[in-house]
């Protein structure tokens, strides 16, 4: 039978992206969908979204309000985390592929690594859950997915700091310290904005006093947005990578 030699591909890559525009593109969804919400609330929905159960004095909407309370917050805010979402996925499975290449002595690394991929999606989904099921919608639901997204999203960032410091590398770039530190520091300061923030969210629901709610507002605010900061470190470790669509060199016919 009369083989016919395939053509070779002119144009062997289809697509090219360097991962330092994924990532900025990946953490500025959810960031202009957040501040435009807030921003709408506040300019058009002031009273709404600021009201509180006892009626008292409030300044600032929660993030459950501005995202999840009125349109066209709802509709702005599911657009942004869907465009979000599936490349978080695919970060998680390049942060798992990062972590398992590392030279690390302690037997429980590998298992650890495979939990921080875990964490990640968990975290994806708690947050894909609250996005699309209000609090106005189902309270239970999406108290729930909130629960599992900051537990979840709190525990990946202490476990991404662990693997670090776990994995004996000969060398360490400077892109590659300056993201640990970034790491380090975002960790410890969404960890202590969260626990301000129930704290005060306590305070409000046991006395009700004008102007505790708007405080509890603006450390949400802070514990999102310190979030998205830790996610935005990928912009250092992959530095020097590219999302590529092309065809594999092994592949190739010659």
């Amino acid at each position: 039978m009369l083989q016919i030699p395939l053509p070779l591909d002119r144009d062997p890559t289809l697509f090219r992206l360097r991962f330092t525009s994924f990532a900025v593109i990946t953490v500025c969804c959810p960031l202009l969908g957040f501040v435009s919400c807030v921003i709408i609330s506040l300019l058009f929905h002031f009273k709404e979204t600021t009201a509180t159960h006892c009626g008292v004095s409030n300044y600032l909407p929660s993030i459950s309000a501005a995202i999840g309370g009125e349109t066209p917050q709802r509709y702005i805010w599911r657009f942004c985390i869907g465009l979000h979402s599936a490349p978080r996925f695919l970060v998680a499975v390049a942060y798992w592929n990062h972590y398992r290449v590392l030279s690390a002595t302690p037997r429980y690394y590998q298992p650890l690594c495979h939990l921080n991929l875990l964490l990640s999606t968990l975290e994806n989904l708690g947050l894909m859950i609250l996005t699309y099921v209000s609090s106005n919608e189902n309270y239970l639901v999406h108290q729930n997915a909130f629960v599992l997204f900051m537990c979840s999203a709190l525990c990946h960032m202490y476990l991404t700091c662990k693997l670090w410091r776990l994995a004996k590398k000969h060398t360490v770039s400077s892109e590659e310290l300056t993201s640990y530190l970034w790491k380090h520091r975002i960790f410890i300061f969404n960890l202590m904005t969260f626990i301000s923030a129930l704290c005060v969210f306590v305070r409000h629901n046991a006395y009700c006093e004008p102007g505790v709610y708007t405080v509890f507002a603006f450390l949400e605010y802070l514990v999102v947005l310190s979030n998205m900061a830790f996610h935005m470190t990928a912009y250092w470790d992959f530095g020097n990578k590219e999302l590529v669509i092309g065809t594999p060199l092994e592949d190739k016919r010659f």
